[in-house]
């Protein structure tokens, strides 16, 4: 991070105009698409966003195993046809332990070495969580069941403003905790708008003994209105300025992609200038708007 100091002693932080990062990495989240032109947008973002080389690129599972089908079918495509590590991600939701082995088994076997593992969202129907009864009741006992499957690598998710469902922020950052000590070895965090509080939470993480790696999580805004619906799901806070910025912008798609860049790439800066050099893109999909803030971030096709 750079800083000049004026007449009057004051220190103006040039996060964004300081000299190009040279060692971020990145890593891109797609989701299973559900019609013919969906997959013709989907592979069109990944062959966009291959070039940048990223550490992995996950691919999300519908909640109660909705997208198991399209999902696996998506991760055995990268690694069949693109030069990426895929990471599928496996819940605990509707599925026997023995179900969910077996789709383990499956991918180990296909060579895919990564796994998100997550708890999951309640099952379709249903607005609170239930663990099937035969099932992984917890994201950390999916965990431990993973590693007796084979050595993969296991990332899990974090939330720097609390789980919504959490009883408090300590509860919260105990059970990441949890899940770190059954064998995860990465943190991903939730999306957040709010860079004090992923700084803080991560300052937190390291106090409580959790040591793997926390990257955050970015959302470039493509929707404004759908980001919200997104943050209030997730109980991410969205700033009051953020909204400001898009306000006016509904029917003016091509200034609001430049605005949803500058905000992402300012806010990737400063966590930069925190000591972040990883960053985990949820790309919706869509690949322009990724591929702006990685080139912003030093991270370009070699």
């Amino acid at each position: 991070m750079n800083q000049i100091t004026t007449s009057k002693d004051h220190d103006i932080n040039l996060t964004v105009a300081s000299p190009l990062p040279r060692n971020v990495e990145v890593s891109f989240e797609f989701f299973p698409p559900k019609t013919d032109k969906a997959e013709q947008s989907l592979w069109r973002a990944i062959k966009r966003l291959e070039p940048l080389q990223p550490a992995y690129v996950s691919v999300t599972y519908g909640a109660g195993g909705t997208t198991r089908e399209r999902t696996h079918a998506t991760v055995s495509r990268l690694r069949r046809e693109t030069s990426l590590e895929p990471a599928a991600h496996l819940t605990c939701v509707d599925a026997s332990r023995g179900e969910i082995d077996d789709i383990a088994r499956k991918y180990w076997d296909e060579g895919v070495r990564h796994i998100v593992a997550l708890r999951g969202d309640p099952a379709e129907g249903q607005t609170l969580y239930k663990p099937h009864p035969d099932g992984y009741a917890y994201a950390s006992d999916l965990v431990t069941g993973l590693k007796k499957v084979a050595d993969f690598e296991i990332s899990v998710a974090a939330y720097p403003e609390g789980h919504p469902e959490a009883s408090s922020k300590e509860s919260d950052l105990d059970n990441l905790k949890r899940k770190i000590d059954a064998g995860a070895t990465r943190a991903i965090t939730q999306f957040f708008f709010d860079t004090g509080a992923f700084l803080h939470f991560r300052d937190r993480a390291r106090a409580a003994g959790i040591n793997v790696p926390i990257v955050p999580g970015i959302l470039p805004v493509t929707n404004f209105e759908r980001v919200k619906e997104f943050a209030t799901a997730c109980g991410a806070s969205v700033p009051a300025w953020m909204a400001d910025l898009f306000i006016g912008l509904d029917d003016e798609p091509e200034t609001r992609n430049l605005v949803a860049a500058t905000v992402a790439a300012e806010k990737c800066r400063a966590l930069y200038a925190n000591g972040v050099t990883a960053f985990h893109f949820y790309t919706l999909n869509r690949a322009d708007l990724t591929y702006a803030i990685c080139h912003i971030l030093g991270v370009r096709p070699k």
